[in-house]
Formats: C-alpha cells, structure tokens, sequence
C-alpha cells in the first residue's frame, strides 16, 4: 500500500484512553441539558468574543471548505495561522458536544501537516526522531508517537503510520509543523541512508466522529467499514473520489478521518453534512471532546518542558527500544527513568464555580502549591467542571483532595482517572 505523491492524511489518535463502552448520553444527556446550557456559557461567550475579533483574512492560510463554513455561519479565527470555525450559526458547544456523542459532527482537519519518509531506510530514519517501535507496526497500522530534543522535551506529538515497507506516514500539529519540519530536515541531511521527505498539500482532511459516523459513511463507499478497525488505513473511494480512510479519531467516539484530494473534498463534506445525522462542528466541540477524553493538546499540556514520562506517555516508547533508546533525547529519558519523575499529568474534578483553566494553580489541602492546571472547561457530557494539569509525583493518586485557585477564589478539586468519559473506539469483539 503507498501513498500517492500529494497525499494528506491526518491522524489523530487516542492518547492511550481506556476502552469500554459508551459513556452518558441518551436520556442522560437530556436530563442534562438546562444545567449545561449554563455551565457552558461562560466558555461560549469566550470563544465568541475571540470569533469576534475579525481574522486578517490575507493574512491567514484557508482550507478549501472555508466557503463551506462560512456559509454555514460559522464564526472563524485564528488557530495556528488558519482561518478555522470554533462553533457555527444557530449551534452552542454544549449542543455540538451533545450532537458527536450521540450522533455525528463533521471537523475540517485540513489544516494538520501530513509528510511522508519513503525509501529503503525509512523505518530506520523515522525511528531515530520518534519513540515509538514503527519497524514492528503492520502495514497499514499507526500509532501514537512523540518527538522529542536532546534534553528529554516534546517536540510533538504525533500519529505515525507505517504504510508499508519503505514508507512511514507522519501527521505534525499545525502549529508545529515549522519547528518540526525543520528538525525533520535537519536530521535527514546528515542521515546517510536511502530516505527522501515529501510534504503533502494536495489533499484535505475530514474527521467524522460520532456512533453514527460508520453509518453514515458506509451509504458513500462500497467498502466494508465493519472490517476496518481502531487505527487501521486503508485506501477507499468514498463519493467517488480515491480517499484514505483510518478509523480514529480526535474525540474519544468512534470515527474516520478522511483524506480527499482537494478538487473532491467540497462534495464529500456536501454529502456528509446532508445527511440529517451530521452537522458541522468547531474547534470549540473539538477543545471540549478532546479533553473529555483525556487526550493532550500540544502547547497546553505538553510541551518542550515536559518529559513523556511526565505526561503519562511513556506507554508510546515501543517495547522493543525500552533498553536501547537510540532515538534523539534517549539519554535523557533513561536518565529520567533512572532518577524518577517528581510530577505527573493527572485529571481533576472541580467542584462549583468557575472552570479551572490553564494556568491555575493547584494546591495542597494545607496550601502549599503543587502543581499547575493545563487545560480545563465544563464537560457538558458529565455536568461537571473538569481539567487536566501537572501535580507533584505525591499527589497524583486518584481521589487525592486538592485545592485550585479560579478567578481568585479557592474551590475544591479531586484528582480523577481520565479519560473523564469511556472511550467507544471500534475494536475487534
């Protein structure tokens, strides 16, 4: 299987999420919805007034839909340099969280950077910049990975699919995709094995995420979608157009993400948002959905200070490279595996009042600070204030009571496993 010269493909994956079944939705999710309608408010009216401030348009890269969204009222701004929607007309993000856990939102992905390493010694080349075991993969198959520095730091993370032999497909967030590329480049200029890079602008990419994403899907394509699983590729067509198909996702639903040469990608998206279980969703769902799901954004938790063993990543080092860690900041990881973490990426729920965001401190019981929030919100799934951040080592057992300031005022917290929701991935039974 190989990737046409052109291919975009991004991948997003679930960041070592349990599995299970479905978490609350339904009758549930009713009987939650006054009570979400207010707690979610506050981060509406956020993005809103971010949506507000008018995009220079010449000024910012536009993905091929962005007439599409436009036209479907959606309120656009500046993420990573792209004019993206953060939620659409007549729709509030508790509503477009709601509609993906129980039926199916559609997210323009096209943004993310896909790059290809192909040639005889790919494996081996991907290998020395990711941690990940990517030679062992079948073909056809990815996985999480993380780039990281010399030091031990997260460079990126990011989805790593062998495609077959002497190609490796790697998907880079789109506000890394210059560092990465240019850490990429420099390592493949003095790497003397056969490997050429090609990075891939010809195609869009749409996520479908939701329970009646494979429904919907199989009425454009011919292709058994039962027989696709969790994080497998494969080349479909899909509304006639040659597409590549990985079910995954960014949301802790089942889902695909959909790789459309760009001349067809308008007509996909057309046909999927028709269809009356889809409707367009935002970057402000995505935030919500993601963090639900306990799934880590780079910049807010993760970064080059942080270690993969601190984040609770040390799951994406590949079995088979534990002993030698031959890969760029290997050293520091074993020395860090040596001396021992002193914090760690944990969940937390927050009791009444505001949500606990990025940047609030969190403290002991006795006041002491011992960490730091790193995302946050209301998860309209749950009804609960909810977040993710770094506490120190002793600290960090599930059902610790912690403290977290917000807005000034101190409210109670408990540290809480994550992800928040049960993952509904499609598996083999």
């Amino acid at each position: 299987m190989a990737l046409a010269a052109g291919a975009r493909l991004a991948l997003g994956w679930a960041r070592g999420a349990a599995l299970g079944g479905r978490g609350p939705a339904g009758a549930a999710a009713a009987a939650l919805g006054a009570r979400r309608a207010g707690g979610a408010a506050p981060r509406a009216r956020e993005l809103a007034a971010a949506a507000a401030a008018p995009a220079a348009a010449a000024a910012l890269k536009e993905t091929v839909l962005h007439g599409q969204h436009l036209g479907a009222g959606g309120k656009m701004v500046d993420f990573a340099g792209w004019s993206m929607p953060v939620l659409y007309k007549g729709q509030t993000i508790t509503e477009s969280v709601a509609q993906v856990r129980e039926r199916a939102g559609l997210f323009d992905v096209s943004h993310m950077c896909g790059v290809t390493l192909s040639g005889a010694d790919a494996e081996r080349f991907v290998e020395s910049l990711v941690v990940g075991d990517i030679s062992g993969l079948k073909a056809g198959t990815g996985t999480l990975s993380v780039m990281l520095d010399e030091a031990g730091g997260i460079i990126d993370d990011t989805v790593v699919t062998r495609v077959g032999d002497g190609e490796v497909y790697m998907v880079l967030n789109a506000g890394c995709a210059e560092k990465d590329l240019a850490h990429i480049g420099a390592h493949l200029s003095e790497f003397s094995g056969d490997c050429s890079l090609t990075v891939h602008n010809d195609r869009s990419l749409l996520a479908l995420q939701g329970p009646k994403a494979a429904g919907v899907l199989q009425t454009l394509t011919s292709e058994d979608l039962s027989q696709l699983y969790f994080g497998m590729l494969k080349p479909v067509t899909v509304n006639g157009a040659a597409c590549w198909v990985m079910r995954t996702g960014y949301t802790g639903e089942d889902g695909f993400e959909i790789s459309v040469p760009n001349i067809a990608a308008p007509a996909l998206a057309e046909a999927l948002t028709g269809h009356a279980d889809v409707e367009w969703a935002g970057l402000g769902a995505r935030d919500t959905l993601r963090l639900e799901a306990g799934l880590c954004l780079y910049g807010n938790d993760i970064d080059l200070s942080t270690s993969p063993l601190e984040a609770g990543l040390k799951w994406t080092i590949g079995k088979a490279r534990q002993e030698k860690l031959d890969f760029v900041g290997g050293e520091a990881v074993r020395k860090l595996m040596a001396d021992g973490i002193t914090r760690r990426r944990v969940g937390f729920t927050v009791g009444k009042g505001a949500p606990a965001r990025q940047g609030s401190a969190i403290l002991s019981e006795d006041g002491k600070t011992i960490g730091e929030i790193t995302s946050g919100g209301f998860s309209p799934t749950i009804g609960a204030n909810i977040s993710m951040g770094y506490v120190e080592k002793a600290y960090g057992k599930a059902g610790t009571e912690v403290k977290v300031e917000v807005r000034g005022r101190t409210n109670s917290a408990v540290v809480t496993k994550m992800p928040f929701i049960t993952p509904t991935y499609y598996r083999p039974s």
